[in-house]
């Protein structure tokens, strides 16, 4: 699967925009304010549902502007289409080394409304929920902003979590909206009753009910969300010892004076001195605790003690909109106790191990996202990135220079280097990119003047695009 064309229509900071990408890697280079980041945060946009850079859809239109509308053609094969997990036949077929090479172009629109709900559309079709493609594209983005999944507040996290969630289980979306729907109805009776004044009767009748469906909800949410970290756990755990150890190897050699460590040979306290933990804390937590099978009325029970609290605040005090995920590191919270080296390889490690678990329950390799992220990392911690996105399908890559683009001659084999075939999840060997053969390079500030000179050739284009076909 792979991303031939994008177009962008009152999108931030573009008013239209059409550009075409390939296979392998596409190098958005610009001076930082063209909106490089703006390109790929829409792919972001239209493959999870939401953007890591906001959690409102406000920001994402252009100002002065009501809505703003993303499309794309997607290459794919028919049997991503037809079903989400790959049969005995496509297994044997990779394992022969053979890839079903029958591609067809399928066009996704979702609008983007500043106010009210987001649509979606699928080769120009019907009016679709945009929760119906979410997921359909699936993507993992590296970010600057990856390292505050371990130092910032849990917003941040359950955001990852949801985007998560919008890749690996289907409804996820669906339950999310339902449960953020009914916390707001239940909040507003809260502030009802924190007005009141003489008969509220009616006011505790309503908000009887609608704490009864926001326990039901947010019991359904919980499952999914104790589900998507359970699926995480190994592999993260997994991926940052390989990639603290390849650091460690690293500093070892450094310190030796050797070019190359066996890792074999590397002592006992580099590998044992990193253990790295995913832990869910749910604001609901009876349904994982002890609450001797009934959990919706111990959550009940949990909601009468709080009643006066959550009325003199007019807020709703516990619910899957306060879950946190924590990630510990030797049994410590990492947030407090680890370096800011190996708070950037638990970032790594877990956006590497949603990509793993996507690869691995959808049979659909995502494209990957790398968003000005080298500034921010070592001479390490690159490597290992452009390792990892070294094998990929699809690699979208911004930087502010052209002199900051990165080499990646002599990375096409790298899925080895992070050990268990990571780098080269769901490809053949000659699906994986080599050098800078497959890579194209976009330069962002031509494509902005383009977008102004060319206004009614672009609007063309994305008229084209929305009757489904590729101009």
């Amino acid at each position: 699967m792979y991303i031939s064309r994008l177009a962008l229509d009152h999108f931030r900071s573009w008013e239209h925009c059409v550009v075409d990408f390939a296979p392998g890697v596409n190098i958005l280079h610009g001076a930082n304010g063209l909106g490089k980041t703006n390109i790929v945060e829409a792919i972001e946009v239209l493959s999870t549902g939401s953007s890591h850079r906001t959690s409102s859809a406000l920001p994402l239109v252009e100002r002065g502007f009501t809505s703003a509308t993303i499309r794309a053609n997607v290459g794919e094969s028919a049997a991503i289409e037809t079903r989400t997990e790959p049969d005995a036949d496509d297994e044997a077929a990779r394992a022969d080394g053979k890839a079903n090479d029958h591609l067809h172009t399928t066009t996704y629109e979702a609008t983007i409304a500043a106010r009210g709900a987001n649509r979606a559309r699928i080769n120009g079709g019907s009016s679709l929920y945009m929760r119906d493609i979410v997921g359909r594209i699936p993507s993992v983005s590296f970010t600057p902003e990856d390292q505050r999944l371990v130092t910032s507040d849990p917003a941040m996290r359950r955001r990852f979590l949801d985007q998560a969630g919008a890749l690996l289980i289907p409804g996820y979306m669906n339950r999310l909206q339902t449960c953020t729907r009914i916390a707001k109805q239940r909040a507003a009776l809260l502030k009802q009753l924190e007005r009141a004044e003489g008969d509220t009767n009616a006011a505790l009748s309503g908000l009887e009910i609608w704490t009864g469906q926001f326990i039901e909800a947010g019991i359904a949410l919980t499952a999914d969300r104790n589900s998507i970290i359970d699926s995480l756990s190994e592999p993260f755990a997994a991926i940052y010892d390989r990639l603290a150890g390849d650091r460690l190897a690293g500093d070892k050699a450094a310190d030796d004076g050797e070019s190359a460590v066996d890792k074999a040979a590397i002592d006992d306290e580099y590998q044992t001195a990193h253990k790295a933990r995913l832990v869910y804390e749910p604001s609901f937590a009876e349904v994982l605790g002890d609450s001797n099978g009934d959990a919706p009325a111990a959550i009940s029970r949990h909601f009468q003690r709080i009643y006066p609290g959550e009325v003199a605040r007019g807020l709703n005090l516990i619910g899957p909109h306060r879950d946190d995920m924590a990630l510990e590191l030797e049994g410590m919270p990492a947030r407090e106790f680890a370096s800011n080296g190996e708070m950037w390889t638990m970032a790594l490690a877990l956006k590497m191990a949603l990509f793993e678990v996507v690869v691995r329950t959808s049979g659909v390799t995502p494209i990957v996202i790398l968003d000005d992220v080298f500034a921010q990392l070592d001479e390490t911690r690159r490597g290992q990135i452009l390792d990892f996105a070294a094998a990929q399908q699809q690699v979208f890559i911004t930087v502010a220079a052209r002199s900051d683009i990165p080499d990646f001659n002599g990375l096409g084999d790298s899925g080895k280097g992070l050990g268990g075939g990571l780098g080269s999840a769901g490809l053949n060997g000659d699906e994986a990119f080599d050098g800078t053969a497959n890579t194209n390079i976009i330069d962002v500030a031509q494509l902005k003047a383009d977008s102004h000179d060319g206004n009614d050739q672009l609007i063309a284009q994305l008229q084209a695009m929305r009757g489904g076909g590729e101009a």
